[in-house]
């Protein structure tokens, strides 16, 4: 039995004893966790005069399952759309250091080939499972390029396409079938059929990188989409007349919504507003991490651009070039600019991606994280590992 707050690094423990467990959809106090090759075989009540040997024992933590980012192009100065191993490999390491177990790799538009190719390349990542000490892939988020040229934020306009049911089944035959979320822009000709199209294929479409009024918002949910891309970035805004596409992600209560709550992209009122309109069943936590995640200024890929990083902020041409947010950063923020607690905060970043994709929730799987008696993550588990 170990008596300390401090986690080893490589231990695999047979058993884990907290304060808290914060599991999908309630608390269990005093929990112990009986683990066997990376799984949970038993959650029982901590005694504490029988604890089994080997049991790493926590007793002012709270442990929470693996953060689970949808949205996420880098991290560890490497890009997801290099197409090679050894980035998808680093990207899935970086992400798990700071408590992301699982993760959709995010593309961003680029030229035809250059997609195919990166997403065989995050497929074969995939189906052979290589990363044994990063987080998991469960799909592809293709974030482009069915977007607006008006709202495209960094995606290159050259290379921003028309919706086409051919093309979206290139890719995703391409994905072998690993694409599980898309962006699309739904006032964009077409689009409504493609997305009407994937849906049926069971890819879940969020909706953004757009300049649709409500009514076209309102036909893009109708169609199929169930998710908002980083809401209130890149989309129509909201006026007294004509609500946009803001308006009605904000207003349509079923629909996900996802936020990058890094202070930057979106403000701590922005922050409240989407929370309360969102609640704790929709809202969705994201970081949009690209190269420069985890590491210090300088400039980073993000697909073929670029992209200059100072003092933490992500800038092509002058815009926002996704961010170099932690997950575990946004679920601290949160918590300080709505005032929820952790059990909500760490469901925003876990429970709900997994909701809006129709993910089922693997609570045999052992990857934790662990947060000290003041609420501050101190370490993830992963696997049943301790990183």
């Amino acid at each position: 039995m170990t008596d300390e707050t401090k986690l080893a690094s490589g231990t695999r423990p047979k058993a884990i004893a907290a304060k808290t467990l914060i599991t999908p959809h309630s608390v269990v106090h005093e929990p112990l966790l009986i683990l066997e090759d990376g799984k949970v075989q038993q959650v029982t009540s901590l005694e504490r005069d029988v604890l089994p040997e080997g049991t790493l024992y926590l007793p002012e933590a709270t442990l929470s399952a693996g953060f689970f980012d949808v949205h996420v192009h880098g991290a560890g100065g490497r890009d997801v759309m290099e197409g090679t191993p050894e980035a998808i490999d680093t990207v899935a390491r970086t992400l798990a250091r700071y408590g992301t177990t699982q993760f959709l790799a995010t593309t961003v538009t680029a030229g035809i080939d250059h997609t195919l190719h990166a997403l065989e390349s995050i497929a074969n990542a995939i189906e052979s499972a290589a990363t044994e000490r990063g987080a998991e892939i469960l799909g592809v988020h293709l974030e482009g390029p069915f977007l607006s040229h008006e709202k495209r934020g960094v995606h290159n306009p050259e290379l921003l396409e028309k919706p086409s049911i051919a093309l979206f089944d290139r890719f995703q035959d391409a994905a072998r079938g690993h694409i599980k979320l898309m962006t699309v822009a739904p006032e964009l000709p077409d689009a409504e059929e493609m997305i009407a199209h994937a849906s049926q294929q069971g890819v879940r479409i969020s909706l953004g990188h757009s300049d649709a009024v409500a009514r076209q918002a309102r036909a893009g949910i109708a169609a199929g989409a169930v998710s908002a891309t980083h809401t209130f970035n890149a989309m129509r805004g909201l006026t007294q007349r004509e609500p946009g596409m803001l308006g009605v992600v904000l207003d349509t209560k079923d629909l996900y919504a996802e936020l990058i709550c890094d202070g930057i992209h979106t403000t701590p009122e922005a922050v409240r507003l989407w929370f309360r309109m969102k609640g704790e069943e929709r809202a969705i936590l994201i970081t949009d991490g690209m190269a420069a995640t985890g590491m210090p200024d300088g400039e980073y890929l993000l697909g073929d651009m670029n992209v200059q990083v100072k003092d933490g902020v992500a800038m092509y041409a002058g815009v926002l070039a996704g961010s170099v947010l932690t997950m575990d950063r946004a679920v601290a923020n949160v918590q300080a600019f709505t005032g929820c607690g952790l059990n909500t905060a760490v469901r925003l970043a876990s429970r709900n991606p997994k909701q809006m994709l129709h993910l089922p929730f693997d609570e045999a799987q052992a990857s934790f994280n662990v947060f000290n008696g003041t609420g501050s993550r101190v370490g993830t588990i992963l696997r049943g590992e301790v990183l």
